[in-house]
């Protein structure tokens, strides 16, 4: 029978009823007749014992000893146990609905108030319910009171709750009944909630890719403010060079922009982590987690059987009703033949989808199936690097594997690359060159000026650098002048200094100390006369 349950929202859901359920909710409902109106006082006190009777949420009843234990009903069990599992897997409590939504499997609730009350139903699951579930700590086992306040609007005198802090909680019991999940996988999923909440809002959306060179459009995040930062173009020498900028509050609010970073840096070290990640090695571990998903998917197919399997029993149900009823009583047949019917095509509907959503289910891989899924990753570098695939297309299949991009420049430019299964990457980038640093000389040739410059002279050092195919920070070959202006820069002495510190003289000097000519002096050198083995050099080198 299709109907809307008493306190309920959503759509016309399936009713099964549930004897037992029905006597423990009206034994709740008279003792909470009996005690309706007890004192604040009396509660907390109850509460801080853990002894205050509160409606326990779906996947937990109360024993006959009065002890949450779980639901003994096995479909109830496992779909709040895939639930779990699933934000575990995928981290977004839309992916949950999404799961349960493309598997076919419905979701249990309970009707606690109305005609219905007791009654047992089963419907799809929705986004609200996944939140609440993931917020509510009774899933660790634990028992909570005082989570929420109250507190009057001003205007129409309308009451609101305030979700108070762990540390404002009234009462707070851990471990007091078994449990779904642990207390720190509990904080864990609101952790992840938090960041998602501030991960998904407008001023994070993406847009279609585009024909630009920014190969991370819309998937760069600032690690400063959180906001998406933007592609600004600009041309250098005749090339256009791309820019990663977060600029909206400056837009917005006349803030300077948080960070301005070069993006051909990053996009290359992105683009070499992901064709590194796309190779024959890494898909061995994709296949890996491929039979490990098909394990997970084994349990999704036995709540499909049991959904069939719920619905046989209805069907059965009705049918025995339909035929213990009196034939005389045409009124109570007729309804319990259309209650019959109607069961049956339930049975029907749900038989067809767990043949379809079966029918649907990976199988096992073969050999050529693995091999035609290793086969893109030797042709993914040759396709990514030909000079004709568009970027628009280099970035579709970035966007395949990369759900996005965090930067954070302080003495490096830190890259966090977040993927479409969950994992993250990180890595560092120096800070891009300034102009002077793009056109100075670079360090191993003025470490190899200064080496030089003990045994050879400006223009003798120029010719060897020449002669080495070395070029200047500006590209330009060595002259004596430039020679010269680095060993100024630097502070590297001459040749001609290098001797004097050594005690060398030249010949004007040497002929001074000993009174005669300098040709005298030199022709004393030639003949071995004086120890001069260097002293024309010097001369050349002082002239």
């Amino acid at each position: 029978m299709l109907s809307r349950c008493a306190g309920e929202e959503g759509p016309p859901i399936k009713t099964i009823r549930n004897d037992n359920t029905v006597a423990a909710g009206q034994l709740r409902t008279q003792s909470a007749i009996v005690n309706s109106e007890p004192s604040v006082d009396n509660l907390q006190r109850k509460g801080r014992r853990g002894e205050l009777w509160v409606k326990p949420p779906i996947g937990f009843v109360y024993d006959d000893s009065g002890r949450i234990v779980f639901d003994p009903d096995q479909q109830v069990h496992r779909a709040v146990r895939l639930l779990f599992e699933t934000f575990r897997r995928s981290g977004s409590a839309m992916r949950v609905v999404h799961h349960f939504k493309t598997e076919g499997l419905l979701w249990p609730r309970r009707i606690t108030k109305g005609a219905h009350a007791g009654e047992r139903l089963f419907g799809p699951l929705e986004h609200s319910r996944v939140l609440g579930i993931l917020h509510n700590p009774r899933y660790t086992g634990a028992f909570v009171y005082g989570r929420t306040r109250q507190r009057k609007v001003r205007i129409g005198g309308q009451l609101r709750y305030r979700r108070l802090k762990r540390e404002e909680w009234s009462v707070f019991l851990p471990n007091l009944h078994p449990g779904y999940i642990s207390w720190e996988e509990f904080e864990a999923n609101q952790a992840k909630l938090l960041a998602n909440a501030n991960g998904y809002g407008e001023d994070r959306r993406k847009s279609p890719p585009r024909e630009g060179a920014a190969l991370l459009q819309d998937l760069v995040i600032c690690g400063v403010c959180g906001l998406r930062m933007t592609v600004r173009y600009h041309v250098e020498h005749g090339h256009p060079l791309l820019d990663y900028v977060c600029q909206r509050r400056g837009i917005q609010t006349a803030e300077p922009i948080c960070q301005h970073l070069p993006g051909a840096q990053i996009d290359q070290a992105v683009t070499g982590l992901v064709l590194q990640a796309v190779n024959p090695a890494s898909l061995g571990v994709a296949l890996e987690v491929f039979e490990e998903l098909r394990a997970r998917q084994a349990e999704v197919d036995r709540l499909r059987r049991a959904q069939v399997e719920r619905a046989r029993e209805e069907a059965e149900l009705a049918q025995r009703q339909y035929l213990l009823a009196r034939p005389e009583n045409r009124l109570v047949v007729d309804n319990l033949e259309r209650q019959w019917n109607e069961k049956l095509m339930s049975l029907a509907r749900a038989e067809e989808e767990y043949v379809r959503m079966s029918k649907s289910q990976s199988s096992a891989l073969t050999e050529e199936d693995r091999d035609l899924i290793h086969a893109p990753a030797s042709d993914l570098p040759r396709v990514w690097n030909d000079p004709h695939t568009p970027a628009r297309d280099r970035k579709r299949m970035l966007r395949l594997l990369i759900e996005d991009v965090t930067l954070v420049k302080n003495h490096k430019i830190q890259i966090h690359i977040r993927w479409k299964a969950g994992a993250t990457t990180s890595l560092e980038r120096p800070l891009p060159l300034s102009a002077p640093d793009l056109v100075r000389t670079p360090a191993e040739i003025v470490e190899l000026i200064r080496a030089l410059a003990t045994e050879q002279t400006d223009a003798q050092m120029a010719r060897t650098l020449n002669a080495r195919w070395l070029r200047t920070g500006r590209k330009h070959s060595f002259t004596r002048l430039i020679v010269r202006h680095i060993r100024s820069a630097y502070g590297i002495a001459s040749y001609f200094q290098h001797l004097r510190s050594h005690g060398w003289l030249t010949v004007p000097e040497m002929a001074g100390q000993m009174k005669v000519h300098s040709s005298t002096a030199k022709r004393f050198a030639r003949e071995g006369v004086l120890r001069a083995g260097m002293t024309l050099k010097i001369t050349c080198a002082h002239e």
